[in-house]
């Protein structure tokens, strides 16, 4: 394989067994259904696991656009490579969200409620405050890459990094996802989001476009903040990108608590 297309198999297998988990839990008529929380961070972190595996051995499985962009402002990723790994991981993502619509097409009629018909696809916030949101998403995808990086030094048995990565993230869900539901990745929202627009899902309402832009935007800096604020700690060096992530970090989220609170 090329780096491209073990991307989007990664990114593509990744939210097959991540969509499809949430969907089995809360879609109606699942032998799943009901089966909480737990299932679905467990789900997850496994789900990036095996994408891991896929991918791993040929693009080093980013399989999330703010590994990969984090990654490059570190320079452990060539810049020129980011564009590429970038589409891989959205049309991977969005691949992966249409075999989970047609893995459960009996279960979409099924479901009445279109709020619980996006979240397949796409999250969203439990209480919608742009501010916290946005905070949730960056802090969420900060301790993500932390912790990549610090599982990076150590030496496992061959072939268990990709299961410590995915018990980093199953940690995550437990901890810090019952805010915004971590999305912590702009292509694991952003692709399934299209495709539940596209799709022809019955009764399937909006696509909510309005906070799509947290679960992106959030995410992007929170990687940077988190690669170099790992960096700064273990190094004592602080680089350009830390500041400037710290710039953006402070404007944007400047930005969500204003209209937060003219809402």
């Amino acid at each position: 394989m090329s780096p491209f297309v073990a991307e989007f198999f990664g990114t593509c297998l990744l939210i097959i067994f991540g969509c499809g988990v949430v969907a089995g839990v809360i879609l109606k008529g699942t032998k799943s259904e009901n089966s909480g929380w737990l299932v679905i961070t467990v789900g997850w972190g496994l789900a990036v696991a095996f994408g891991v595996y896929v991918a791993g051995q040929v693009s080093g499985a980013h399989l999330n656009p703010a590994v990969t962009v984090a990654l490059a402002s570190a320079d452990k990723f060539p810049w020129k490579e980011v564009p590429s790994y970038l589409m891989a991981q959205l049309l991977g993502a969005f691949t992966g969200a249409v075999v989970t619509w047609l893995y459960y097409l009996p279960h979409w009629q099924a479901t009445p409620e279109m709020a619980t018909k996006l979240a397949v696809f796409s999250t969203g916030p439990a209480i919608r405050k742009p501010f916290s949101n946005l905070l949730s998403e960056i802090l969420g995808t900060a301790v993500l890459l932390t912790g990549i990086m610090a599982i990076g030094i150590n030496h496992f048995a061959d072939g268990l990094n990709p299961l410590v990565v995915g018990l980093l993230v199953v940690a995550i869900g437990i901890s810090l996802g019952g805010t915004t539901g971590y999305a912590i990745n702009p292509a694991r929202d952003l692709g399934p989001r299209l495709a539940h627009f596209i799709l022809p899902i019955a009764g399937k309402g909006s696509s909510d476009w309005s906070y799509a832009w947290i679960p992106v935007v959030g995410p992007l800096l929170g990687g940077i903040l988190g690669i170099h604020a790992y960096q700064a700690i273990t190094t004592g060096e602080c680089t350009l990108w830390f500041w400037i992530a710290i710039g953006l970090t402070c404007l944007v989220t400047g930005l969500a608590y204003g209209k937060e609170n003219r809402l």
